[in-house]
């Protein structure tokens, strides 16, 4: 159901130093890390994600696995119908990797609500 999830931290390198010393008793490792951002995981699956502050203060970033890519677009359709804020349309993102397609939405709240197939087109899980 869930294919990632990300926080807003008020200070990224505090976080991140936190987390990389609390997680690998877990058996997750910082995986990756930028100016803005840092995901850990196990080796090359960034799962949790921690974000510098830009977003609304507690903004939660879920991301929800979807079947298809087809399943996207209906959930970003239905959730703009329903009164969210489009915070990234259907597409590829390629940024991420090759086949990720995605759509992001704000929900009433303000957090950032994304479906995201991993698959090539035409395939499904």
């Amino acid at each position: 159901m869930l294919d990632h999830l990300g926080l807003n931290v008020s200070n990224l390198k505090r976080s991140r130093e936190f987390y990389a010393a609390v997680l690998p008793a877990l058996g997750y490792k910082l995986v990756e890390s930028g100016d803005a951002f840092a995901a850990f995981g196990p080796p090359g699956q960034p799962l949790f994600w921690l974000y510098a502050a830009g977003s609304p203060p507690g903004a939660i970033h879920i991301a929800f696995a979807a079947p298809d890519r087809a399943a996207i677009d209906r959930f970003h359709a239905t959730a703009l119908a329903s009164g969210a804020q489009d915070n990234g349309r259907p597409a590829l993102r390629p940024a991420y990797h090759p086949n990720y397609y995605g759509a992001f939405v704000l929900d009433p709240d303000g957090h950032n609500i994304e479906a995201v197939c991993h698959e090539p087109p035409g395939a499904t899980r």
